[in-house]
């Protein structure tokens, strides 16, 4: 597996990316939380550019943003830690059942406040999807989103998928999660 790109732009002193790099698009599995270390190897201040390795030793080149306020702080051989919280369901609804409160699809980023850059990009996203698969045990809910991509959710409350089946529109509301710590 190639992997997938994840980029965050973080209001905070970087932007930065979870690394994997996929061939195609692969189903989101639910494992919880993703963690990867990375030093930084490049720095162009000029260019507003951090290069940092992936886990197949291949440097990876990031831009940050000009709003981002703590880019002149990171220094080569600061060591990134990306965690990753993959999507879990918060709520699952046939259509025509009222909306949960708002969710925007739009991220929402908190800013570290310690020494060095860190922060939370967290986004939450509501569609109406295809239902593919419902595994009723482990509480995973596997669906088409709108861009065709195949996505699997853990739904805590799993009394959220009595009724629900194959073949079923439903809508989701489902969230992630990146956080970064320059150490």
């Amino acid at each position: 597996m190639k992997g997938i790109l994840l980029v965050a732009a973080l209001g905070i002193g970087l932007a930065v990316a979870l690394t994997a790099i996929a061939a195609e698009p692969q189903p989101i599995e639910k494992k919880g939380t993703i963690t990867l270390k990375t030093k930084i190897e490049a720095i162009d201040r000029a260019g507003r550019t951090v290069s940092l390795k992936d886990r197949d030793g291949n440097l990876q080149t990031l831009y940050a943003e000009p709003g981002i306020q703590r880019f002149d702080e990171l220094q080569i051989g600061d060591t990134v830690t990306f965690e990753y919280t993959e999507a879990i369901a918060v709520s699952v609804r046939k259509p025509g059942q009222p909306l949960p409160a708002a969710a925007s699809g739009e991220a929402s980023i908190v800013r570290g406040t310690g020494p060095k850059p860190g922060g939370t990009v967290t986004r939450q996203m509501t569609g109406t999807v295809l239902v593919k698969d419902v595994d009723r045990g482990s509480g995973v809910l596997t669906f088409l989103a709108r861009d065709y991509h195949t996505v699997s959710v853990r739904v805590e409350d799993k009394k959220l998928l009595k009724g629900v089946k194959p073949g079923d529109r439903v809508d989701v509301t489902y969230s992630n999660a990146l956080i970064v710590k320059v150490d």
